[in-house]
């Protein structure tokens, strides 16, 4: 396979896990938002923080406010990590490669690009948000099944499976990241356990790991297995240690893959060494901000390995 191809498989996946993330994450705390009791006001500015463009959002927005980062996030064309930006890049990159996927995923990915752009504006309000971020949603895991239903078992395909799981286990430290750095804020110090406890809800619902959660866990909820299990769970595909697993247990049908191992294994020790209690105490910003580091390192090795002549 030419390295153009693979590296456009491999950035075509995680395009497409980075829109449908960023849905998820807008739509999730959207809803919290409006289930709040009286007293507590939601905090949209650390969803920014998730996807590491604060400063360009401040630029564009210095006012902030709801409205202002779900435009931003969703349909801002000078934010790189919006979701209509993932999705036009994804569409972009499907275009040259049409002929090594199957023809319903061209059809699916530009259909969902041109449904988005038809529908910024009025997808922005919140009455019509969540209908429009559910299409996004259910578009992205349509393309997802069709690829796995589809597709051949071919280094192509594993190319697909290394960006999709690398991409989310990236988005899952960054969700973790902005549930800890608080999402809800309250006038009153009574409320710092309800206030921790559903913050660490709101991340578990946007990572789709709620149900799942409470039935690997079989007791009253508390951050620490929350955050144990995503960080640490081997059975849940979206947790970061299932997502460093699956692309260790990729790497032996790729040439070369040695040096890409090793940055694995970084990576996994990170998030498996870690400890839940103290990071719920103390704040999960510096391990999240060294795992995503570590993921970078790893992204450079597969450049280095399969897409850089």
């Amino acid at each position: 396979m030419l390295s153009r191809v693979a590296d456009s498989l491999y950035w075509f996946s995680r395009y497409l896990r980075r829109a449908e993330n960023c849905a998820r994450l807008v739509g999730v705390n959207g809803q919290l938002e409006l289930d709040l009791p009286r007293g507590l006001r939601f905090a949209w500015e650390p969803l920014v923080e998730t996807l590491g463009v604060q400063a360009q959002f401040a630029q564009l927005y210095p006012d902030g406010g709801e409205t202002a980062v779900a435009r931003f996030l969703l349909v801002d064309e000078r934010n790189p990590s919006s979701m209509l930006v993932s999705l036009a890049q994804a569409r972009d990159i499907l275009r040259s490669i049409r002929e090594t996927l199957p023809q319903e995923v061209w059809f699916k990915v530009n259909h969902m690009h041109l449904d988005l752009q038809e529908g910024a504006e009025r997808g922005i309000a919140r009455r019509y948000r969540h209908e429009l971020l559910a299409r996004v949603v259910d578009g992205c895991l349509a393309v997802s099944g069709i690829l796995t239903a589809n597709v051949s078992r071919d280094i192509g395909y594993q190319f697909l499976r290394l960006g999709t799981a690398l991409e989310q286990a990236d988005m899952t430290s960054r969700i973790i990241d902005a549930g800890a750095l608080g999402l809800i804020r309250s006038r009153l110090t009574d409320d710092a356990a309800t206030i921790r406890n559903l913050q660490w809800m709101s991340v578990l619902r946007s990572l789709e790991a709620d149900q799942m959660f409470r039935r690997h866990a079989r007791a009253r909820f508390a951050p620490a297995p929350a955050l144990r299990f995503l960080l640490q769970s081997r059975d849940f595909p979206r947790s970061v240690a299932f997502c460093l697993v699956r692309i260790r247990q990729l790497l032996p049908s790729l040439p070369h893959y040695q040096p890409v191992e090793r940055a694995v294994l970084r990576a996994l020790a990170l998030a498996t060494d870690a400890d839940a209690e103290s990071l719920v105490e103390a704040g999960t910003t510096a391990l999240m901000d060294e795992i995503q580091r570590a993921l970078a390192s790893l992204d450079d090795e597969l450049r280095i390995a399969y897409f850089r002549a």
